[in-house]
């Protein structure tokens, strides 16, 4: 547990991020926000609607998606960080990113929390970074690259995979001095839908150090797949899981859809604040 400008992660009330897609290729059409006038009146929506945290992110990480080159990420993850920070002055935004160099430009435009798909892994600048600063950081565990990791997905023994990741990679951190770190499985991020589902089930297990978690499951494919469907009509399915998410101890919900999530939110408080009260 720890605090972000007072808000606290790991607490008893869940925390919703809201996702802003500054790319035009993101798996889900829905969630593209390619100019800086539509990322902006999504970010205003998501704030309206109960999200505590945006993210916003330039990078797809789609599976096949080809690098991005960091002068192409700069020039659209700054004017939107600047643009969303001016209109939202007090909600907590998130950079999407695992470039240390970008996530420096990001913090000094006021970003709070760096979201890193990668772990750590992509750039070995980025726990010293981190570190430093004390940032908040969302460690992701990602199998392969997104250009390659649903080639050769991981199946057998997922849940000992990523926990071995957390717990190496979160020595790594702590190393350089870093303690506010959010632990996200990578749901989608090379494992097959089998090892995804057992992610889920055995969610709970995957808090090492006490470390709290975030669950990415807004309409991935584990979802459309499982059910035959798409992206767009992912958004029951998304729900559903995201309650089991909550159940099995999960303190982020990372969302497309903050007014559904804040519903599944509401109806987990409800449940949670009900047991042993003996009321109906």
């Amino acid at each position: 547990m720890f605090t972000i400008k007072g808000k606290i992660i790991g607490g008893v009330n869940p925390i919703l991020m809201g996702i802003v897609n500054l790319t035009d290729d993101s798996f889900y059409s829905g969630s593209r926000r390619p100019n800086l006038q539509s990322a902006l009146q999504t970010a205003n929506e998501m704030a309206a609607q109960g999200a505590d945290i945006i993210d916003i992110g330039a990078v797809s990480t789609r599976p096949g998606a080809q690098p991005v080159d960091v002068d192409h990420e700069r020039k659209k993850l700054m004017p939107a960080i600047r643009e969303i920070r001016k209109h939202l002055p007090h909600i907590l935004l998130s950079a999407d990113t695992y470039r240390s160099e970008i996530a420096q430009e990001a913090l000094d435009e006021g970003i709070d929390i760096i979201n890193d798909i990668s772990g750590g892994l992509f750039d070995p600048k980025m726990p010293a970074f981190i570190g430093r600063h004390n940032t908040p950081y969302v460690m992701m565990h990602i199998h392969r690259t997104p250009n390659d990791m649903q080639q050769f997905p991981i199946d057998e023994g997922v849940v000992e995979t990523v926990k071995d990741f957390f717990i190496r990679q979160t020595t790594v951190f702590e190393s350089f001095g870093a303690n506010r770190i959010l632990l996200d499985p990578g749901f989608g991020f090379g494992k097959t839908i089998r090892a995804n589902y057992e992610l889920l089930a055995r969610f709970e297990e995957l808090s090492v150090k006490g470390y709290p978690l975030l669950a990415g499951l807004s309409r991935k494919s584990m979802i459309y797949k499982a059910l035959k469907t798409s992206p767009e009509e992912a958004l029951n399915g998304t729900s559903a899981l995201n309650m089991v998410a909550l159940l099995k101890g999960a303190s982020v919900l990372r969302v497309h859809d903050i007014e559904q999530a804040g519903e599944i939110r509401e109806l987990f408080l409800q449940l949670s604040t009900s047991v042993g009260s003996g009321q109906k």
